[in-house]
């Protein structure tokens, strides 16, 4: 994967319209999740689709330095060919970035890889908390250390004392802790009954996990959002060949674009039969007065009546609600997103750092723990907006070209975490 090349600065032009096709890349939270688990599982997977990107390179590069020999094919298809359970090597120093995701999935696995381990990543990736998962995996017999502070990376992972035991996770902080301690258990060859404490936030990111385990032969059994059962079997079984949906999450910039430039806009590779939460994003967008349609793999979005603002719970598109705080600004009246408290241990503080930069562009802002209120300019401000080294931020804040002002974007290459293609495909649907 060869990194396009950014300059310090991006400046967007003011525009007024939006329309056109968006073919999507692949999604971010579906790739990492298939590229672990066909490294567990028995034989060799073929991934079609393959989002490319920072995320992505970091757990390719983590499988590799474990002794998982995979290929890259050409246009998005990869070839893994698992290890039929725990990583051969036994003993190996990880760096995985920013990747929260590859960070809190490889924790889990490695824990019962029966080997010596350290796992870190980028200065903010040792301020995102890992504790609530650690606390999971040690009744388990998981020999886990922080080597610095405890509750966070980086960590030193021992062979430990592996058992198969009821255990208890918190639900409320980042759904990452139950889909990496749950996709590790069936390294176990045991039932394991995981109960959730809490509140589980972020649903459909585990409705993911839960549907792709069962594509490689590991079916869990759920007791409402109470309890998970994970069932003694053979481990993981390759599918063969899965094919990777387009990103979601990416599809709400173009979608936000369509509704608040005209339209119309489609993206492709994801529509009404994506096993993807944030699919619901269309749905809000439709709430707030777009014309939005649906195919079964795309989805369309252009200008229907004003957008009006309201109060969103945003706890099943966590990701997708930061699009949802650009487009209050095009709303009449104020929009209030809520359960959005995930933000706050995110690449950055995502509460904390919309609210700044929205202040930039004119836009009336409130912000709370858990919560944040937009309301439209009086008057739009030309801004350059700080994007704190999150992707999310830089590609949410481009859509603000279409309030009539030039937008410039700092580090714009933070979008290669997950869409290094974004400004090309985004320049190609404004006019």
């Amino acid at each position: 994967m060869t990194a396009a090349p950014f300059p310090p600065q991006l400046t967007l032009a003011p525009v007024r319209h939006a329309e056109g096709a968006v073919a999507l890349p692949g999604s971010k939270s579906i790739s990492n999740r298939t590229l672990l688990l066909a490294a567990l599982a028995c034989g060799t997977t073929t991934l079609t689709g393959l989002l490319e990107s920072d995320d992505t390179k970091v757990m390719l590069d983590a499988l590799r330095a474990l002794g998982i020999d995979w290929r890259d094919l050409g246009d998005n298809r990869y070839e893994v060919s698992g290890a039929g359970g725990p990583f051969a090597v036994k003993d190996a120093d990880l760096f995985l970035g920013l990747s929260g995701l590859s960070m809190r999935t490889l924790v889990a696995a490695l824990a019962f890889s029966g080997g010596h381990y350290r796992v870190d990543g980028v200065p903010r990736m040792r301020e995102r908390p890992i504790g609530d998962l650690v606390d999971a995996l040690r009744p388990l017999g998981a020999e886990i250390a922080y080597e610095l502070t405890s509750g966070f990376p980086p960590l030193r992972i021992g062979p430990g004392h592996v058992a198969a035991v009821p255990v208890r996770i918190r639900g409320d902080v980042s759904s990452q802790f139950l889909t990496g301690l749950v996709q590790a258990l069936p390294l176990l060859l045991a039932d394991v009954t995981v109960t959730i404490d809490g509140e589980l936030i972020s649903r459909p990111y585990v409705e993911i996990t839960l549907n792709l385990m069962q594509r490689f032969g590991v079916a869990v059994e759920r007791d409402a959002w109470r309890s998970l059962r994970v069932p003694a079997g053979n481990g993981y079984q390759s599918p063969g060949t899965l094919s990777v949906e387009g990103d979601a999450s990416g599809a709400s910039y173009f979608l936000a674009a369509g509704v608040i430039g005209g339209g119309p806009v489609r993206v492709a590779g994801v529509g009404r039969a994506s096993i993807q939460g944030d699919v619901a994003f269309a749905d809000e967008l439709a709430r707030l007065g777009a014309d939005i349609r649906f195919g079964p793999d795309w989805i369309e979005a252009r200008a229907g009546r004003a957008l009006r603002g309201g109060t969103i719970d945003c706890v099943a598109i966590p990701d997708a609600a930061m699009t949802l705080a650009i487009t209050a600004l095009f709303a009449e009246g104020p929009t209030t997103l809520m359960n959005i408290g995930s933000w706050r241990v995110k690449e950055t503080d995502r509460i904390a750092a919309m609210a700044t930069e929205l202040r930039k562009l004119g836009g009336s802002v409130e912000e709370g723990p858990d919560w944040l209120r937009v309301g439209p300019p009086l008057q739009w401000t030309p801004a350059t907006i700080a994007t704190y080294d999150d992707h999310r931020m830089a590609m949410c804040f481009a859509l603000a070209a279409l309030g009539g002002v030039p937008v410039t974007i700092d580090d714009p290459g933070c979008v290669r975490k997950t869409y290094p293609g974004y400004f090309t495909a985004l320049r190609a649907i404004l006019t």
